[in-house]
């Protein structure tokens, strides 16, 4: 027989008078009375947070909600362009290039920024690793930027509402100290970025790693519904595609 225990979850329930949420009613205890971003955190840590925490993952989320013309935005656009009135589908298609190198690199920094506190001497730690990455000619997650040189201007802004809401720790402080080490053995400056920023944040409210890709992937569906929107009165996507194609010359195999 089939054990029903393998099936169970602890994260909701329902009958016909209620729905249960962690234990929390649904019409009683949270409609009207949290926010979507304490929510987000219920579900991602298995608590409600302090208004500090709160804070810190709402400013987490607004800052990677919109960047412009992004991979992941403009797929959004064709795809609306290419299935209209379903915006399902063009948010699911620009929410797949949260990656490694779009928007979703903060796991790889938080993954390296929870090695480094454990580790006796921080300093060592920090020049190992900076040594390792540049000997082996590996991008450092969390670290430089295409486009924002020679400093990305949101982290600075997310350090102080971490600061503000109580949450400076050592995850911050190991961030910044590791970027101080790259500026010194490379001799030349590597700005921390807004998801190596975003890594130490969540890092300093308890958010677990394998969660924090899932945080950059809601943040980002918000700012691509608004492009669904916008392709919706100013089209775009046709625009996009002539460019592509009046731009690319075919070149023929035979020659």
């Amino acid at each position: 027989m089939n054990d029903p225990k393998k099936f169970a979850t602890n994260i909701a329930t329902s009958d016909k008078t209620s729905i249960t949420v962690r234990g929390k009613d649904l019409v009683g205890e949270l409609i009207g009375q949290r926010t979507f971003t304490e929510m987000l955190f219920f579900a991602l840590a298995h608590r409600m947070p302090q208004a500090g925490e709160t804070r810190v993952l709402d400013a987490c989320l607004v800052t990677l909600m919109e960047h412009g013309w992004t991979p992941s935005s403009i797929v959004t656009r064709l795809m609306a362009d290419s299935t209209p009135g379903q915006a399902q589908v063009a948010i699911a298609a620009g929410l797949l290039a949260v990656g490694d190198v779009f928007a979703g690199t903060m796991d790889g920094c938080a993954r390296l920024l929870a090695a480094g506190v454990e580790a006796a001497d921080t300093a060592s730690w920090c020049r190992e690793t900076v040594a390792y990455h540049r000997t082996n000619r590996m991008p450092m997650p969390g670290f430089g930027h295409p486009f924002h040189k020679p400093d990305d201007p949101r982290p600075p802004r997310l350090f102080a509402v971490a600061a503000e809401a109580g949450y400076s720790g050592r995850y911050i402080a190991l961030l910044r100290e590791l970027g101080t080490e790259f500026d010194r053995a490379a001799g030349r400056h590597l700005t921390i970025n807004a998801t190596g920023a975003i890594a130490a944040l969540l890092l300093e409210i308890g958010i677990p790693v394998v969660a924090m890709r899932a945080v950059a992937v809601v943040s980002r569906a918000g700012g691509l519904a608004g492009h669904v929107v916008e392709e919706s009165q100013a089209p775009a996507a046709r625009e996009i595609w002539r460019l592509a194609d009046d731009g690319v010359p075919y070149v023929d195999p035979a020659n």
